[in-house]
């Protein structure tokens, strides 16, 4: 790579007539060249459609790049956050060498100050890429506009930012999941057997990802079972005491009830409340993370869809390294796989 670099500027500088530094400081736009060997320079650059390896002039100068991550913190109901942290953090012990640094900047999913603060304290750190995970979509929509007009690459990861500029997403398809998930329900969910479909979020309109689920859950039933009764429950709760009594209230209005989506990954709340309401039901929601799989080995959790968030982290924090040293585009869109787990394969899976 070194090589091929070198010979490259080499061929620029004997085009021109002009020494290597020459080359070297019009390409890093430095002083000392006059504008007409400056401008000879740049057409030969152009001519030979030259591009400088961004890697080995950073390493050269010894710079160091400044990645901020803006992630929801682990809270006390789900830890799922941990794992796309975790795939960052791979990533960043693989590129720690070639001067990438990544700064972590949390937030409480519950708390939209918490959001901005986070927003805020990392376009403090001047950092040369972003990952977001957005969340409170008027303020993500507020704080990308400003990334993007100082010129700072952002990836979205594990959800998209609707109607608004990115380098990439790297995530799931939502729809898709949706209809996934509605699938497994319909082979083990007898006709005319109504399913409730059960969204915990205190904020939906900023879970949007949670309502695309929900359409393609609804549209593969629409499709192949008009007649399918989907009752939707909306909790605006977090606490266990809280969720726990509107649930108890659903299963009293909806008493022949037994079958239940639950679309994000505290799917084992549910587990645990309806083992103590009901003597058999099905039960499917998401994330392999280690309270869903506890609940799954006691069978009360039947299917588990998993989007590999450790991976969703490493890919996303590859992508901005490679486009910012290479100038490697990624795909404006990069979607997940659509893991299905259960009490036969869990094993085999990491966390």
């Amino acid at each position: 790579m070194e090589n091929k670099e070198l010979n490259g500027i080499k061929e620029i500088a004997r085009r021109a007539g002009v020494s290597i530094g020459t080359v070297d400081r019009v390409l890093h736009e430095r002083k000392g060249v006059s504008e007409k060997t400056r401008n000879k320079i740049k057409g030969l650059i152009k001519e030979l459609n030259y591009h400088p390896n961004k890697m080995a002039s950073l390493l050269a100068s010894r710079k160091t790049l400044n990645f901020a991550v803006i992630i929801p913190r682990v809270s006390a109901n789900t830890d799922y956050w941990d794992y796309p942290r975790k795939g960052i953090d791979l990533a960043g012990e693989e590129l720690k060498q070639l001067g990438v640094q990544f700064n972590c900047f949390l937030f409480n999913l519950e708390d939209q100050p918490s959001f901005n603060k986070a927003c805020k304290k990392a376009l403090a750190s001047k950092p040369d890429g972003i990952l977001l995970a957005p969340s409170f979509i008027k303020e993500s929509t507020l704080f990308v506009k400003k990334v993007i007009d100082n010129n700072i690459a952002v990836i979205y990861i594990n959800s998209d930012l609707p109607h608004q500029p990115g380098l990439s997403y790297i995530g799931p398809d939502f729809f898709q999941s949706g209809r996934v998930a509605a699938q497994l329900t319909k082979l083990y969910v007898k006709t005319r057997q109504p399913i409730m479909v059960i969204n915990i979020s205190t904020d939906m309109e900023s879970d949007h990802h949670l309502l695309r689920k929900v359409q393609g859950f609804e549209k593969f039933f629409e499709e192949k079972e008009k007649n399918r009764k989907i009752i939707t429950l909306h909790i605006p709760q977090t606490k266990i005491h809280d969720i726990e009594k509107i649930v108890k209230n659903a299963l009293v209005k909806h008493g022949d009830c037994t079958s239940f989506f639950v679309t994000n990954s505290q799917v084992h709340i549910l587990a645990k409340i309806l083992k103590k309401q009901l003597n058999d039901f099905f039960l499917i929601g998401y994330d392999f993370i280690e309270k869903n799989i506890d609940y799954m080995k006691d069978g009360n959790i039947d299917f588990l869809i998993c989007h590999r968030p450790k991976d969703q982290g490493y890919h996303a924090a590859m992508a901005l390294y490679k486009y910012l040293y290479y100038g490697t585009e990624p795909s404006s869109t990069f979607f997940m796989p659509i893991d299905i787990i259960t009490r036969e394969n869990y094993m085999y899976y990491s966390f």
